[in-house]
């Protein structure tokens, strides 16, 4: 008898990119830009987006998905900075987001008063780089307090990621880290990557993130 082989995980995989191209069709029908979010573990979503809500929050209608292997800590944190609905998935183990997940939480969002969306992704730089969600863009948070070579051991990551946002540099007096070797390293891996600099802590870069964020918004209106 003979026998037939079913990769599960391509299928998953399959159903997945369907839904993820229903999200990005109702994002850009809304003039919606979404960025996913994602990074290792502490090096700084939360608090970044802390501050973008509590800078821009009257200027940009912001919405808010987190995801988070388990609590909703983070997105209780966010919600302290705007009155607008923040959205937890507890993926009770889960490695990343996926977006069947956004695919619902859009439901909760009233896309017409809405300027800009963010996906903050579970801690991990493996799992998210295979998932698209719809976004716009996976942005790649990428601390000072982490090795240069990060790029390098993570390459999926960094090449999928079209925007790298370096985090915590006001720790830069207190670590061996050199920003120069880690964005040669991380433009080896994706010569397209495009880099911010910023510090959350120190409201250092903070400017020109904001300015980013608000050309997006601009850009996509004017589409």
């Amino acid at each position: 008898m003979s026998v037939r082989t079913i990769d599960v995980r391509e299928r998953v995989m399959e159903r997945n990119d369907a839904i993820a191209a229903d999200v990005r069709r109702r994002l850009r029908a809304a003039g919606v830009p979404a960025f996913n979010l994602v990074s290792s573990p502490g090096a700084g979503k939360t608090l970044l987006l802390e501050r973008t809500l509590a800078d821009l929050g009257r200027e940009l209608r912001i919405a808010v998905v987190t995801g988070d292997v388990q609590t909703q800590n983070d997105a209780d944190r966010l919600a302290r900075h705007t009155d607008r609905l923040v959205q937890a998935v507890v993926t009770n183990g889960a490695c990343h987001l996926d977006a069947r997940q956004i695919d619902t939480a859009l439901d909760a969002v009233d896309l017409a008063a809405t300027d800009l969306l963010f996906i903050e992704n579970v801690g991990n730089l493996v799992c998210p780089a295979s998932w698209d969600l719809g976004e716009e863009a996976k942005v790649v948070l990428f601390s000072v307090t982490e090795g240069e070579d990060k790029p390098a051991k993570y390459p999926k990551m960094f090449r999928e990621a079209r925007y790298a946002v370096m985090t915590k540099l006001d720790l830069l007096p207190h670590v061996g880290f050199s920003i120069e070797e880690a964005v040669a390293i991380a433009t080896e891996v994706n010569p397209r990557l495009q880099f911010l600099f910023t510090s959350a802590t120190e409201a250092e870069g903070l400017d020109e993130w904001y300015g980013f964020l608000r050309g997006q918004v601009r850009r996509r209106s004017a589409a």
